[in-house]
Parts: structure tokens; sequence; C-alpha cells
């Protein structure tokens, strides 16, 4: 571990040598390389993460950069987790890196969240999110999940060792439908850097085990006034993820689709 790099967090009685130690030793599974993944994956390289996963199989375009700033005007036409890779190398070449540039069945999915300590939903569809609650609850690995759209975004933590919590099906049901793209309705660039940041930041809090992490709440950010708002998550007693009696509908029986 280079103290010199991590000097900063090792000041940090939060951290420290033991926490930053951790960081070095987890592995973190990223879903999506856009808006929100890009400062994932930065800040949790920076930050000494020891092994990142990136999974993305869509290629940078060039109205991907306004917002998805881990690429460049160099890597429109590239594999985005390529891009991403090279990005996070060069920031800090002790991370290990493993991008997967196709779409994960069920099995292959659940293998690497059951791998992973700490899962980052970056990407901007319900059949996504619904997919990796139901994966990390059936694994046991907590999932750091945020979304943003025009001017307005959230961050939720859904830690299935936490039996006081809600998960994401206690939030959304199988009828909020496909949801609104960014590609419809638009979005304000630096909030993407915003949400992302608070999501590698409850990822760390994890990893090390410090801090009040956002388990059983929802944080929400309306940017146009730049007010947060945070939401009390109680577990759904019929959820059928998290619920006492887990059914077929909430299990997340789905290919992963397209991250854009």
């Amino acid at each position: 571990m280079n103290s010199e790099r991590y000097s900063r967090h090792l000041m940090l009685p939060q951290i420290g040598e033991a926490g930053q130690s951790r960081l070095s030793k987890a592995r973190v599974l990223v879903i999506g390389l856009g808006g929100l993944g890009s400062p994932v994956a930065m800040y949790l390289a920076a930050s000494g993460v020891g092994q990142l996963v990136l999974v993305d199989f869509d290629h940078v375009e060039l109205s991907n950069l306004q917002r998805q700033v881990i690429h460049s005007s160099a890597d429109i036409g590239r594999d985005k987790v390529e891009s991403a890779r090279d990005r996070v190398i060069a920031l800090n070449p002790e991370v290990a890196v493993t991008t997967l540039a196709y779409v994960l069945d069920d099995d292959e999915l659940a293998e690497e969240i059951s791998k992973a300590d700490v899962v980052l939903d970056a990407s901007d569809n319900f059949e996504t999110r619904f997919l990796l609650n139901a994966l990390c609850y059936r694994v046991g690995t907590p999932l750091v999940s945020g979304a943003a759209i025009r001017m307005e975004g959230q961050v939720g933590v859904f830690d299935p060792r936490d039996a006081d919590s809600g998960c994401y099906r206690c939030l959304y049901t199988d009828e909020s439908g496909e949801g609104e793209a960014c590609s419809q309705v638009g979005v304000l660039a630096p909030l993407l850097g915003i949400i992302g940041s608070v999501q590698a930041a409850e990822a760390l809090k994890l990893i090390v085990g410090t801090g009040r992490t956002l388990a059983g709440r929802l944080l929400v950010l309306d940017a146009l006034e730049m007010e947060w708002r945070t939401l009390k998550l109680p577990k759904d007693p019929k959820c059928p993820v998290c619920g006492p009696q887990p059914s077929a509908a909430g299990s997340g029986q789905a290919a992963l689709p397209p991250l854009a």
C-alpha cells in the first residue's frame, strides 16, 4: 500500500491504516459505466479499492460525453468498459480491473455478486435495478443504488445484512413501469457526478465498516432548488424479495438488459 497516495485517508481516524487495508483487499462490482458509473469507478479507484469489476456492453457515443466523464472524445466507438479501464488504471495503477463487455445471464451475474464485497448499481432502468436487488438479496451482498433524471437524483443502500431496512422492491413495484431515459427528457450533467460520488462514499463506508450508511433511508436531491431530503424506507412485510415469504415474482429471473 502506497502511504503517500492514500495519506489523506490515513489521516482520518474513521479509515486509517486498517480501513485503507480493507479497501485494498476489497472487490467491487460496478454495473454501468455511464453518467453514474463514471464518478463511481474513478473515486473507488482513487480511494484504493483493490479490485474493480466493470460491467457494460455499450459503446461510447458523442452524446455520452456531456455527463459520462470517464470517457473522452478519443474513446468514441470503443467499449465503455475498455475506455473506463484505461482511465482507472491511469488514475491508479495499483487497482486490478476486470472488464465484462457482454450481457451476463442470471447465473453469471449471481456469481459476480457473490464474489463482490459491494455492488454499485449505476444502471438506468427498472429491470436491471430489480434484477440486481433480487440477486444481491439472494447471495447477501450489499447494494448501493443511484438514479438521476432531469434535475433530480436519489441514492439508496439496500443491505441484506440489515434485517430492519427495506430493499429496492420495497420502494418500487413491477407496476412502476419502464421509467424515462435521459435520452428522452435530458439530465443536468453535474447531477450524475453528485449522485455517483455519494454512491462511491457509501460503498467506501460499507467496505471500511464506518459511519452510518443509507440503509433504511433514501437520499433525494432536487438540484434545481439544491435541496436534499432524507426519506425513511421501512421494510415492506409483503415484499417478494426481502419479506418473510420471498416469491418467484421477486427473484429477478431475467437476463441483464442493455445499460445506457
